[in-house]
């Protein structure tokens, strides 16, 4: 996930918020560096080729770095078991929330499932543009279908990253192969849904309301079971006070009304993030920051982690292989990674399912030299997934050229090769949470809907936390001069209160929500 930036305040839906168990807020990277507010939230790659066939665990060693695969991937977070059970949430749909969509998607979903030995969905296909046109007739499941609830942007590749890196085109392109794949991989038979908005996402104040509208859209239109959200923008960068944020989190209201579980990245800064101008050089938010919608009580927010297993079997730890976060780290599976976003809150106060937590938990809430209450405020992230790309997730991409072009040069855009990448950011975590909970919801046999109370039910539990969760105690999110955050027992804020053993979790959390 690219850093993001903008700002947002919040207030007005305290009756609403107190019956989810969620105060109401009073007013008030990596690889490429991003300098626009609202930004994909995928933070760096590797480009390993252009082959069909997926890289070897070797060439990604070569790099400095071990790649993921899907059936990797679910030993590594112990749900193998419960795909090999016929549990791939099946019934269930997964809409997943990006700018402009990608002009390849469909092809490259079909590439990438068919490599990795994944079912291949209705609407993934060779042939099919990668726009509405393309989606199956109705009833069709497991399927892919693209919406655009805003209209769809231009039948040409996506723009490239330009001076004010207002569009990121080519950036928001490989976002969307990350999150389309590794939603499908981690709930082969669930339905995806790609919802597009076609603007360029600039300053949160044009961005944001179309990507809002088209998850209000899904949500009235009871079009999924879970969402996700790889994007983000600071919340010191909003500086019109309460009423944008009424209007843009109406969604998460009626989600939660409607029963849909919402994620969102929690940034790729770790507690570093920009104000919203000057636009081509945005000035950093002075003091430990998190970014919204993730900082939004009524989201899921995802960190993310080092992923410290075998990344050929994700059966065991391996220490020996790249990178040097776990070869300095000996038997870990997981390290916090630093620039996964978290801290407190500058609009939201704490939520009550923050207010019991685990043992040994390291919640302030408060972060230093910070504007409004700045006591008690909502903790970020909730939870956390593997995000940096050091050990990351394989992903296909066809980039897309600007118009004219025929080969390699992408008029500047980046990234700007066809074949796999190896791919981090907390937007890696979003969608995989995704699918989890489309899982869980086929299992249940309904909707969870809101979990973030359950969550924090289940890890004030010593039994069950110790049994759900692989606590993350090792890490530190400072990306800069500004202070950052200790990986520490029980919750903190770099990645929550850690990472799911899913097979241990979903029967709790099942049992966790009403």
């Amino acid at each position: 996930m690219r850093r993001f930036r903008a700002v947002l305040a919040c207030c007005g839906f305290t009756a609403l918020l107190a019956l989810a168990g969620v105060a109401a807020g009073p007013a008030h990277a990596t690889a490429k560096q991003a300098v626009a507010p609202i930004r994909p939230s995928i933070s760096d790659w590797q480009y390993l080729g252009n082959g069909v066939t997926p890289p070897s665990q070797a060439a990604c060693n070569a790099v400095g770095r071990r790649c993921f695969n899907p059936d990797a991937m679910h030993h590594s977070y112990n749900y193998a078991s419960l795909l090999a059970a016929g549990n791939q949430g099946q019934g269930k749909t997964i809409a997943i929330i990006d700018s402009f969509g990608a002009s390849s998607i469909r092809q490259d979903l079909y590439t990438f499932s068919t490599q990795f030995g994944l079912p291949v969905p209705c609407g993934a296909n060779t042939t099919a543009p990668s726009d509405p046109s393309g989606n199956c007739a109705p009833g069709v499941s497991p399927r892919f279908d693209i919406v655009c609830p805003e209209g769809c942007r231009a039948a040409q590749p996506p723009p490239p990253n330009n001076s004010a890196y207002q569009e990121a085109g080519n950036l928001w392109a490989l976002e969307v192969a990350l999150d389309v794949e590794w939603a499908h991989a981690t709930a082969p038979l669930a339905n995806i849904m790609l919802v597009t908005t076609p603007t360029a996402e600039t300053l949160g104040v044009q961005g944001f309301p179309p990507m809002m509208q088209a998850e209000q859209y899904v949500v009235d239109n009871h079009l999924a079971d879970v969402i996700s959200q790889s994007f983000g923008a600071g919340e010191g960068s909003f500086h019109s006070g309460v009423a944008p944020i009424d209007q843009l989190r109406q969604a998460f209201i009626d989600a939660q009304a409607n029963h849909v579980t919402v994620f969102a990245s929690s940034g790729d800064g770790g507690t570093t993030n920009n104000y919203k101008e000057p636009v081509k050089n945005p000035g950093a938010i002075p003091y430990p920051s998190v970014i919204w919608p993730a900082s939004d009580p009524l989201v899921t927010s995802v960190g993310g982690t080092y992923l410290c297993t075998d990344a050929t079997t994700g059966t065991s730890v391996d220490s020996v292989s790249p990178p040097g976060a776990c070869q300095a780290n000996p038997g870990v599976r997981e390290v916090g990674w630093s620039g996964s976003g978290g801290g407190y809150s500058i609009l939201f106060p704490r939520p009550a399912y923050q207010d019991t937590l685990p043992p040994g938990s390291t919640y302030t809430g408060t972060s230093v030299g910070a504007p409004g209450p700045n006591t008690n405020m909502r903790g970020v992230p909730d939870i956390a997934y593997q995000a940096r790309s050091r050990t990351g997730v394989l992903v296909y991409l066809t980039a897309p050229y600007p118009p004219g072009a025929t080969s390699t040069g992408c008029g500047g855009a980046n990234p700007c090769d066809t074949g796999w990448y190896v791919v981090g950011g907390t937007s890696a975590g979003s969608p995989q949470w995704a699918g989890l909970i489309a899982l869980a919801d086929q299992i249940a046999g309904r909707d969870l809907g809101f979990i973030n109370p359950a969550l924090y039910q289940i890890a004030a539990n010593p039994a069950k936390y110790a049994n759900d969760f692989f606590d993350v105690t090792l890490g530190n999110n400072q990306t800069s001069s500004i202070p950052g955050y200790s990986a520490s027992t029980g919750w903190d804020a770099v990645t929550g209160l850690g990472t799911p053993n899913v097979a241990n979790l979903i029967p709790d959390l099942i049992a966790a929500t009403p």
